[in-house]
């Protein structure tokens, strides 16, 4: 598996010998092969662990780390945070809260170390797990794209390598990792995918679901490149004026446009106007492009309290509220 990492790595152009990488891990195998790995690659590796202090054995799982790092004369940084308050003052979810942690951890250590990569340990079947639930939450084209090899400067040197190999991996080499019992529990809804859901497909209809799922996934990947390409050339075309408060299109120009680039170009300017698009829905966008297509002037909407979109001139404004 090294060396299907180590090409994965130069193929896609995750790492240079002059990178310096943040490593995430918990103690899990997945997180203990990518560490393993980057180490025999002889990268240059830091490491970030939380303990999130919700298992009986997460105490054991710090412990786990520090000696897997110190055995090899590497750098670990530890943090305890309380989860359930963390979640409570930000009304988040368990797995919404744990993963801001994680990324705000990377980061602080990430600016301590001067370093410039964070890599996760996601892997193949994360992947799929990730582009069903998309996919059942009613997620658009870009949810079925799946986890990104590398997002800005977070790397996944793992996400074409199954859990099957991870594990034969980490017998072989005797690595020994934790395991974490919370992944056996089908109290998340990406539990039951895992432990319920994806069994029952690889036994009755596709006993490859991962690889075909890595595999679309990959396809929708280039294919939302291409519509970004042509999306940034339409959104150039047609915008009239643009600051931090209001951005003005072209109707005409708009109107003139595919469909769904109208669409995106919607979300896109929503986006830039109020720096998320977090709340947005689809019957927002539609009813826009249909304000727009029928251009009554005077005509607005406000799909949420901090956006205002009007006609006016034969123009089209995005402007904040």
């Amino acid at each position: 598996m090294i060396n299907k990492v180590k090409d994965f790595i130069l193929k896609n152009n995750l790492i240079s010998k002059k990178d310096k990488i943040v490593v995430g891990v918990s103690g899990g195998p997945d997180s203990i092969a990518l560490l393993d790995i980057l180490y025999k690659l002889d990268y240059d590796v830091v490491v970030c662990h939380i303990n999130h202090g919700l298992r009986e054995n997460a105490n054991l799982d710090e412990k786990f780390v520090k000696k897997f790092c110190k055995d090899r004369n590497l750098k670990c940084y530890t943090k305890k945070i309380n989860l359930k308050i963390k979640k409570n003052l930000n009304g988040m979810s368990s797995e919404e809260a744990g993963r801001k942690a994680r990324y705000d951890f990377f980061k602080e250590v990430l600016e301590l170390e001067n370093a410039n990569l964070i890599a996760t340990a996601h892997n193949e079947n994360d992947n799929a797990e990730t582009v069903l639930l998309n996919l059942f939450r009613g997620s658009g084209v870009s949810g079925l794209k799946g986890i990104l090899a590398k997002n800005n400067n977070v790397i996944r040197p793992l996400i074409e390598c199954s859990r099957k190999e991870i594990l034969k991996y980490c017998k072989e080499n005797d690595l020994n990792p934790c395991h974490d019992e919370t992944n056996d529990e089908d109290t998340y809804t990406r539990n039951k995918i895992r432990l319920k859901l994806i069994p029952y497909i690889e036994k009755n209809i596709n006993s490859n679901v991962i690889e075909a799922i890595s595999r679309t996934s990959k396809i929708i990947e280039e294919q939302e490149d291409f519509v970004n390409i042509e999306l940034d050339k339409a959104y150039n075309d047609i915008v009239l004026s643009s600051d931090y408060n209001c951005i003005t299109f072209s109707l005409k120009k708009f109107n003139n446009l595919h469909a769904m680039i109208r669409k995106r170009l919607v979300l896109k300017a929503i986006s830039a106007v109020l720096g998320t698009a977090k709340d947005i829905e689809k019957v927002h966008i539609d009813d826009i492009v249909k304000m727009c297509k029928n251009n009554v002037g005077g005509k607005y909407l406000t799909p949420n309290k901090n956006i205002k979109v009007s006609i006016s001139n034969h123009k089209i404004h995005f402007e904040k509220i």
